[in-house]
């Protein structure tokens, strides 16, 4: 029972981490990445559909996208979809091709850049304590039910904090690597 427990405290905790390194890949930083167009979604035949569901998108070079159409009515829609982001991406349309030069990033941006990322960063903490305390929880109610003994509860308390302990470490570390990666020039 307790071993199930953790097992889905640490589960849950993992895609606590995985949500953060969506979060972080739809900050942008210099360098073109095709996920920072993730959130885009354009009007396809009156339904809102992603980006990447009507188009291509591949990098050209490290400070620009591509994204070719399936569709070549689609163009315009996309080109409006990108330009009402809140990205600040100015596609330029050739025929059917579209390029997206990634401006470069100045020091007031890079700054709320960060305090972006480091607020995902807290909202991903928060998360992972929740995630303890719904496990600390149910280890409670285990012992209110004399199902384990207050020794059990003591160990899988220090078990439960060891994983959270594990997984903020990992927040941590993924948050060091992407302001590193925010203050590159």
């Amino acid at each position: 029972m307790i071993d199930d427990i953790k097992q889905d405290a640490q589960e849950r905790m993992g895609k606590a981490i995985d949500a953060l390194g969506n979060n972080f890949n739809k900050i942008r930083t210099g360098r073109a990445h095709p996920s920072i167009l993730d959130g885009v979604t354009v009007n396809y035949y009156g339904a809102d559909t992603p980006l990447s569901q009507v188009a291509n998108i591949s990098v050209l070079d490290a400070r620009t996208l591509s994204v070719s159409p399936w569709e070549r009515q689609m163009t315009p829609e996309i080109e409006k979809a990108i330009m009402k982001s809140s990205l600040g991406l100015n596609p330029v349309t050739t025929g059917d091709l579209m390029r997206i030069p990634m401006p470069p990033l100045t020091e007031e941006t890079r700054k709320n850049y960060i305090k972006q990322a480091r607020s995902e960063a807290e909202n991903a903490r928060v998360s992972i304590r929740n995630i303890r305390r719904d496990a600390l929880g149910d280890v409670k109610d285990l012992l209110k039910e004399k199902e384990i003994s207050e020794d059990d509860e003591r160990r899988a308390q220090d078990d439960i904090q060891k994983i959270t302990d594990k997984f903020v470490a990992q927040v941590d570390a993924t948050l060091g690597a992407k302001e590193k990666d925010l203050m590159e020039i």
